[in-house]
């Protein structure tokens, strides 16, 4: 099902049809301020198993997920005077913070390190449907079965549409992955270098 949003004010009733399908253990595609992800309910281990057959990629490698906000991340993961100056300076923005998960974040989405990577999008839709859901949204890339980044929604409905129950088609995205970076122990380490600057965190 592809459902248009508009992507600079995103109909509310809109995001509670979004949310109403995540609640039921759904798995929809939605754009970001990178590239078009797949997501579910954080919560819910069915959506999360989809979610991972969906993308080939075994249960023990866990997802990223969505947050609304600094608030909310400091739910979810130790995050320290260093790591609150950091997010509070670049988020919401292109990039996914690896930190200590607290124990409100469910196995799934833990490493072996017990970490997780968390993003705070400078989109609209992803940030309304998460604060409509009242939990993080998880958050994979939308790709083909090559591994190729899908960018337009229509792809991924024709691509994927059988295996999603909602294609939030909210536009074009810029095509460029976040830049991945860990925080933990206040050692910033560089994952992957993507869209956002990355050159504060190099030793």
């Amino acid at each position: 099902m592809l459902v248009e949003i508009n992507p600079q004010n995103p109909q509310p009733r809109l995001i509670k049809r979004v949310v109403e399908v995540l609640e039921n253990g759904g798995v929809v595609a939605y754009p970001t301020d990178t590239l078009y992800g797949l997501g579910c309910d954080i919560h819910n281990k069915k959506a999360l198993k989809r979610l991972h057959q969906i993308k080939g990629q075994p249960e023990s490698k866990p997802f990223s997920f969505i947050c609304p906000d600094l608030s909310d991340i400091s739910r979810y993961a130790l995050v320290t005077n260093y790591a609150y100056k950091t997010l509070k300076r670049l988020l919401p923005g292109p990039y996914t913070f690896v930190l200590t998960g607290s124990r409100e974040v469910p196995n799934m989405m833990l490493t072996r390190r017990k970490t997780a990577g968390i993003r705070v999008p400078s989109h609209p839709i992803p940030l309304a449907i998460v604060q409509e859901l009242g939990r993080p949204l998880a958050s994979a890339t939308a790709t083909d079965p090559e591994g190729r980044e899908l960018l337009h929604a229509w792809e991924i409905e024709e691509l994927l549409g059988k295996q999603l129950d909602m294609v939030v088609d909210g536009g074009p995205v810029p095509g460029q992955s976040s830049s991945v970076i860990s925080l933990v122990d206040d050692q910033p380490e560089v994952i992957r270098e993507g869209a956002g600057p990355v050159d504060e965190f190099r030793t």
